[in-house]
C-alpha cells in the first residue's frame, strides 16, 4: 500500500492587533491543510525569531506594514537583503487606504519592488487569506510517499 503525506505550510504572522491575529488564526483554523502557525507582535520580535529559526525559516510570511518598534517596511527591507532569508513568501498586510486609491497603489508598487510578494487589504481582504494561502500550498505541493 502506498501511503501518501501531504506536506504542511509554515505560516508566521506579524502583526500587532489581538483582534487581527485573533480572526487570522481563526480562517487558518477552517482550512483542510495543516498549517503551522506563529505569531510576532513587533519588528523587532519579527527579525529575531527569523534569525533564531534561521535553520527552519517559514514557508509564508505575512507582514503588518504598521507595527511598533520596526515597521513592515524596514523588516521587508531587511529580510530581502539577507540571503537567508529573501527566499521567503511574504504577504504584505495593511488597512484600507479606499479613500485614496492612488496612495494605495502607489504602496503596492513600492512593496514589490522591495520585493513583497502579495499584497492583501485587511479590512477588505482577509478573505483573500485562503485564496493566497491555497495557491501557496497547490504551487508547493509535493507528496511525499
Amino acid at each position: 500500500m502506498i501511503q501518501s503525506k501531504m506536506p504542511s505550510i509554515h505560516i508566521l504572522l506579524a502583526d500587532d492587533d489581538i483582534d487581527d491575529c485573533f480572526f487570522f488564526e481563526k480562517v487558518l483554523d477552517e482550512m483542510p491543510i495543516h498549517i503551522q502557525l506563529d505569531i510576532v507582535r513587533d519588528g523587532e520580535q519579527l527579525m529575531n525569531y527569523l534569525h533564531e529559526h534561521s535553520s527552519r525559516l517559514p514557508d509564508m510570511l505575512f507582514l503588518d506594514l504598521s507595527m511598533p518598534r520596526k515597521t513592515g517596511f524596514e523588516c521587508l527591507s531587511e529580510i530581502k537583503e539577507n540571503d537567508k532569508f529573501k527566499s521567503i513568501y511574504i504577504v504584505m498586510l495593511s488597512t484600507s487606504y479606499s479613500r485614496d486609491l492612488h496612495y494605495e497603489e502607489s504602496m503596492i508598487v513600492l512593496l514589490r519592488d522591495l520585493g513583497a510578494d502579495r499584497y492583501i487589504r485587511k479590512s477588505a481582504d482577509f478573505a483573500r487569506i485562503v485564496h493566497v494561502v491555497n495557491k501557496f500550498y497547490i504551487q508547493n505541493n509535493v507528496q511525499v510517499l
